[in-house]
């Protein structure tokens, strides 16, 4: 039985994951999230008791409450938020049925949110990284010869993987998910599948599409069939498909190797890719649709970052700062 099933006996409930799954294109791990939101509420509200539940019953005093009891049981307030928007979906889906005739969760607030920018490579750390992997291959041919096989492979995936995220600024589940037909080297675009399983173009740069030939050319001699449209376009040393964990952990070996900072991680280099663009002159609609953001508003933190980049660099290099 799957975590939660039993929820699933409400008809209710039931008809929401078929709502989520029909209608909004949920994946199976935004359905999970809802779930778990629900059976969170569902024993605040009605302890031990069996399905069907009285959704009528709830009211904004125990919606509140509910939200009360996440903040001093101390989860985050992200968490405390997610819980919110989650019921609050919930009880839309129970009005827009006509079972409920007012939603308990409808104009309460979520606790206020820390503001936290996010921590981007400078160009050079950024430069450091993405040839660590070649550098790595070239000194080992010079000292042992021409090198082959699977491990001639792994220095230039990984190589690939790091340029195309620079390049495209795509999450690495997103990277992984790539197929060699969503990948043109000749237009140099990818169709990267985002959330909600929304696509949108990203553009490759000249270094990007040269690692991913060069990747692709070797993965072809070792796997003939990685040739084919729907094979993974990154592969783990055995041909099967690369893991979002399998690339994480490759970046961490290669941090190690090139002296950088261990907390670097694959979505570092997301966040460093919106702001080198904007830094650069990039406008903040163009960078949004790079980076699949459905809200302008997300992206605005980006702005921040650099903002407080050129105020660094102001207090350190003006005599009167």
């Amino acid at each position: 039985m799957t975590p939660h099933a039993h929820l699933c006996a409400d008809s209710w409930v039931a008809h929401f994951v078929k709502h989520l799954e029909a209608e909004r294109n949920a994946s199976a791990h935004t359905v999970a999230g809802y779930l778990q939101d629900l059976a969170q509420f569902v024993a605040y509200v009605w302890k031990d008791a069996k399905p069907p539940y009285d959704w009528l019953r709830p009211d904004r005093f125990a919606a509140r409450g509910f939200l009360v009891q996440s903040q001093k049981a101390g989860a985050a307030a992200a968490t405390t938020r997610r819980k919110l928007a989650s019921l609050r979906t919930f009880y839309r889906f129970l009005e827009r049925e006509e079972h409920v005739a007012r939603n308990p969760f409808g104009g309460l607030h979520g606790p206020r949110l820390p503001r936290r920018l996010p921590r981007i490579l400078t160009v050079g750390q950024v430069r450091t990284l993405l040839g660590a992997p070649v550098a790595a291959l070239a000194e080992k041919e010079r000292a042992d010869g021409p090198a082959g096989g699977p491990a001639a492979y792994a220095a230039l995936r990984d190589a690939a993987i790091f340029e195309l995220l620079y390049s495209t600024g795509a999450r690495v589940s997103e990277a992984a998910d790539l197929t060699r037909s969503r990948v043109d080297l000749i237009a140099g675009v990818a169709r990267v599948r985002g959330k909600g399983k929304k696509e949108r173009l990203c553009a490759l740069g000249r270094p990007a599409i040269e690692a991913l030939e060069k990747a692709l050319e070797v993965a072809e001699m070792l796997w003939p069939e990685s040739a084919r449209p729907s094979a993974p376009l990154f592969l783990n040393l055995q041909g099967g498909p690369l893991t979002t964990r399998s690339i994480e952990r490759g970046m961490k070996r290669w941090l190690a190797a090139a002296g950088l900072p261990p907390e670097i991680t694959p979505h570092k280099l997301r966040h460093s890719f919106a702001t080198h663009l904007l830094d650069a002159g990039a406008d903040l609609r163009s960078v949004q649709e790079l980076l699949g953001h459905a809200s302008l508003t997300t992206t605005q933190i980006y702005t921040q970052v650099t903002v407080e980049r050129l105020k660094e660099i102001y207090r350190q290099a003006h005599p009167r700062a």
